[in-house]
């Protein structure tokens, strides 16, 4: 089943019963929204989870692109991406975690053909440090379908908390979550999704009870809410049998043309595919390179996909990248910015980053930067020659 294929199934499945579809908004969050990026589905209906009427009413069905910076490091394992897109489904106020979970399973194994047996669901064990209880009516619900079941405390709370030790989450609706997972393994399924990571979660049903406030402490929501978050491109891989989210057919024009481009190993490979492809979605949102906020992440992305290719050759150009390449990009984002103007602004960053590498070589051969860096240091290379942290440590290991 290709993405579009799935996309098309998703919708059309929540809109026969009753849910009305929402445009996904672009990367860019509202005005005055501190976060720099949509980081997931649920992000541009805040204010309706809190309590103000949709216009669109009470069951909301989308498809959401996002971008999350949190996971940089773990692009090139078998499910991180940088983009992604979110399918995600609302209850406000409406129907309760049980009914959506008797949904999303009959969709998977009905709508999307999933074996059942290739299923495993956990749930919230409550905690009594937080005076919130488990959640049996999502156990009751799984039990009753005969889905195995596994009880977490940390791994079944939304959001989770900063530390493993309980410690506060971030402010805003929270409650118990139940997490579905697809068995991705070889062989019959073995073990729980803790003990074994063949199990590899696909959609997260939350069920928001709460409100956490700045000091940790949890209020009762007057009105409950039920959000939904299911991985575009992991699923997608799962289903057309991929070992990697690279390789679902999202990234078949990637796979297909940046090899013979660019020779490279697999995980290679996969960042560049991933950091490349993201730079031409938030470019194709209006973001341009910067050294601050949403500008610096693009150019971040950009220097990091540099570096890898110019490790092997440091004649390779992102000049050479296939025009069709950015249009595909462009195109199933749904975005209307023009490929040359893209590759356009992505030459410039390169001859800007050569640039700064060549001069910020020449800083560090200086006699006083021979030894250990301190941070005092750091800051004069950043402050009087423009070289961020993480590019002088970069130009040190050469």
């Amino acid at each position: 089943m290709r993405t579009d294929h799935l996309i098309r199934t998703f919708v059309e499945y929540y809109e026969e019963r009753g849910h009305r579809r929402i445009t996904g908004s672009t990367l860019l969050p509202p005005p005055g929204d501190p976060v720099l990026f949509t980081t997931s589905g649920m992000h541009p209906l805040t204010p309706y989870l809190e309590g103000q009427p949709h216009p669109l009413g009470k069951r909301l069905v989308n498809v959401q692109r996002c971008l999350r910076t949190t996971d940089l490091d773990e692009v090139g394992d078998a499910t991180h991406l940088t983009v992604f897109e979110m399918l995600g489904t609302w209850s406000l106020g409406d129907y309760g975690g049980p009914r959506s979970l008797d949904w999303g399973y009959g969709l998977l194994t009905e709508g999307l053909g999933i074996a059942p047996g290739l299923l495993h669901a956990t749930v919230y064990a409550g905690d009594d440090r937080t005076g919130t209880g488990p959640d049996t009516d999502s156990l009751e619900l799984w039990q009753g379908l005969g889905v195995p079941v596994e009880r977490t405390v940390e791994d079944n709370w939304w959001p989770k908390s900063v530390d493993d030790d309980g410690g506060d989450g971030p402010v805003g609706p929270c409650g118990p979550d139940s997490e579905i997972f697809f068995w991705s393994g070889d062989g019959p399924p073995q073990s729980t999704p803790t003990g074994d990571d063949r199990w590899v979660e696909v959609w997260n049903h939350v069920t928001m009870t709460h409100r956490r406030h700045g000091d940790g402490s949890l209020v009762p929501l007057p009105q409950r809410n039920v959000d939904t978050g299911l991985g575009l491109e992991r699923l997608a891989a799962l289903l057309q049998g991929k070992q990697s989210v690279f390789a679902c057919d999202v990234f078949d024009p990637w796979r297909r043309l940046v090899p013979p481009l660019w020779p490279l190993e697999e995980p290679e490979l996969r960042l560049v595919s991933d950091h490349l492809r993201s730079a031409v979605v938030v470019l194709g949102d209006g973001v341009r390179p910067s050294n601050t906020g949403r500008g610096y992440v693009l150019r971040r992305l950009v220097r990091r996909v540099l570096t890898v290719l110019w490790r092997q050759d440091a004649s390779r150009s992102l000049g050479d990248l296939p025009e069709d390449l950015v249009r595909h990009t462009l195109d199933h984002f749904h975005q209307d910015a023009r490929p040359a103007d893209v590759l356009r602004t992505l030459l410039d960053e390169e001859q800007r980053f050569a640039r700064l590498l060549e001069r910020g070589r020449r800083v560090l051969a200086r006699p006083g930067f021979q030894g250990p860096l301190s941070e005092e240091d750091f800051h004069y290379l950043h402050d009087t020659h423009g070289l961020p942290r993480d590019l002088v440590t970069s130009l040190r290991e050469e």
